[in-house]
């Protein structure tokens, strides 16, 4: 695995600094019923991803600062994957038992955020692991998933690298089309990543937001 040096080109953080707040917005929206953590959490976990993002900007791409930043990452997706699950399976216990404690706004609304906050989450996943993540990114590292600008054009691919929106694509469509639609995951992981973000995608969409709008038409 390669460490990044002075000369390496780092890749803007903003994009990342955006979704990262994005998910801090979702989680506060969420009902408290449904919550897993306080929200104190997410700020204490925002604030923990945004400190090495603003270092290795500062300073050129620390590979200190790197590290860093992909264990701050890893932990900020597995809490909120954990918190967007637990709203889910709230959310779903409570339309099987009637709970009137949650609305049919408040279910309808949740269940977009909960939606949201999926995509965003698996998008910093994916933009992390794959060829060991932003601040590791080799012809020597292992490739989780093949983009187009890799597959038909030899001269591009050599130069050409993936950044935090193509992933970022990739998990949207990913949650959408419930396919990998034109990138082709090449490792078991990113098969079974996929496949674990289309079946939160699926019944968040299929069971919980079909549900919401039912008890906003009665």
């Amino acid at each position: 695995m390669t460490k990044p040096d002075q000369t390496t080109r780092i890749e803007p953080r903003w994009p990342v600094a955006i979704t990262t707040l994005a998910v801090l917005v979702l989680l506060a929206v969420l009902p408290w019923r449904i919550r897993v953590f306080p929200i104190w959490v997410s700020y204490v976990g925002v604030i923990a991803l945004m400190v090495p993002m603003a270092a290795i900007s500062l300073a050129s791409g620390s590979s200190r600062w790197l590290r860093i930043e992909r264990i701050t990452t890893l932990l900020f997706c597995a809490i909120t994957e954990t918190a967007t699950l637990v709203a889910l399976a709230r959310l779903l216990g409570a339309m099987v038992r009637g709970s009137r404690e949650i609305s049919g706004n408040q279910v309808l609304t949740s269940s977009v955020a909960t939606w949201v906050m999926n995509v965003l989450t698996f998008s910093l996943l994916y933009w992390q692991i794959d060829r060991g993540g932003p601040a590791f990114q080799s012809d020597h590292t292992r490739q989780d998933w093949l983009f187009p600008q890799e597959h038909f054009d030899e001269n591009i691919a050599s130069k050409w690298r993936a950044t935090f929106v193509d992933y970022l694509y990739l998990a949207y469509s990913t949650a959408t089309a419930f396919s990998s639609t034109d990138v082709s995951p090449l490792t078991s992981r990113a098969k079974l990543l996929m496949m674990f973000e289309s079946a939160v995608s699926l019944v968040t969409t299929v069971a919980v937001a079909a549900r919401a709008i039912n008890i906003l038409g009665t």
